[in-house]
């Protein structure tokens, strides 16, 4: 969709959905219910903890893939090609992701938890952990390209299966050596990174491409997109809501029986988050991206693969861990923060349109 289409550029919050234009009240509120069933049920832990998909407790999982399927299956696929052949915002993003996001949490982790190093650990597992599940909700919710979305997320699933353990190898044992800091040493199994892009990606992935395939050649693209679509993208709103419910029941009592904590380790998120979206978006409109891509590149550079850092931490250092409780703190801070700049991005949106028009 064009930019400056005049149409396109009425108040883009006024035309969302109900469901989508009250996100925030609606994430605050499962934030808030997810805590009081952790703190309040007796036994709710050990019973969302009893089946595990790749280290991840059953309903998360089942959410994830829920939160997932609805926008994958509204990629254009025949699309995809054009998006590849844009080597400025996949050099872009790889450098975002894979050198300059986990070099910045590092350097973050080091300025505000010095004295912690069970939670700097836990910081900089959640910094080489990119993004590859609640991004494309926020990207989809901010009108950035969907296609291109895509194409980053199954990069970053690539390079995280690959590089995932090496730069946790580098920055938890080699550099602070080089640095002459505290040393981490930790075992990350390549294998066990592969299943978890492979579930909570691949299976989406694959499903949204035959939904779109199957629903095209047998009903027609206007049936799919004007039918189909309405009726299951609702689904990935319900899938975030109802994951974001379990994860914060899983860890309600570590998090209310340690507020303190939890705010040392929220602050360096905070900056995290601030500086990877708003240098990644300043970086894309200086390159010349178009609004949707800036904005791809922005949420996908930003956002972190926290179902991932949790589960790494937990098996590394257990359930009980610092490190365990850095990664849970993860989307405590991320949801909230994105959601609100999904907002800032349709506020900019504007902005941009409105310049392009002069």
């Amino acid at each position: 969709m064009s930019t400056t289409d005049p149409t396109a550029e009425q108040d883009v919050l006024h035309r969302l959905s109900f469901l989508d234009r009250w996100l925030p009240a609606w994430i605050g509120l499962a934030m808030v219910a997810g805590l009081a069933l952790g703190s309040f049920v007796p036994g709710l832990q050990g019973v969302l903890e009893a089946v595990k998909i790749d280290g991840v407790s059953l309903p998360i999982a089942l959410g994830l893939l829920l939160m997932m399927y609805p926008v994958l299956a509204k990629v254009r696929y025949d699309k995809l090609d054009a998006v590849t052949r844009d080597k400025r915002t996949m050099v872009l993003s790889l450098v975002l992701n894979w050198v300059l996001g986990p070099a910045l949490m590092f350097a973050l982790a080091w300025t505000f938890l010095a004295d912690l190093p069970e939670y700097r650990t836990g910081l900089i597992i959640v910094g080489l952990a990119r993004c590859i599940a609640m991004v494309i909700i926020w990207n989809d919710l901010a009108c950035g390209d969907r296609e291109a979305a895509a194409v980053l997320v199954a990069l970053n699933s690539v390079f995280q299966v690959v590089m995932f353990g090496v730069l946790g190898w580098f920055y938890l044992d080699l550099l602070p050596g080089w640095l002459g800091l505290d040393t981490a040493s930790v075992d990350f199994s390549a294998w066990e990174i592969a299943k978890s892009v492979l579930i909570f990606l691949g299976i989406p992935l694959l499903a949204g491409y035959l939904s779109r395939e199957l629903g095209e050649r047998s009903r027609g693209r206007e049936w799919y997109e004007n039918r189909y679509l309405p009726r299951v993208g609702p689904i990935a709103l319900y899938g975030l809501l109802f994951t974001i419910v379990i994860l914060f029941a899983l860890q309600g009592e570590t998090i209310t029986n340690r507020p303190l904590d939890v705010a040392r380790i929220a602050l360096p998120l905070l900056v995290y988050f601030a500086i990877m979206w708003a240098g990644s978006y300043a970086l894309g409109k200086a390159s010349g991206l178009s609004y949707e891509r800036t904005t791809t590149l922005a949420f996908t550079a930003a956002g972190n693969n926290f179902e991932l850092a949790i589960a790494v931490a937990i098996g590394v250092f257990g359930v009980t861990s610092g490190q365990a409780l850095a990664g849970v703190v993860g989307p405590l801070i991320e949801v909230p923060v994105l959601v609100g700049l999904v907002y800032v991005s349709l506020w900019l949106r504007r902005r941009w349109a409105a310049r392009a028009e002069v």
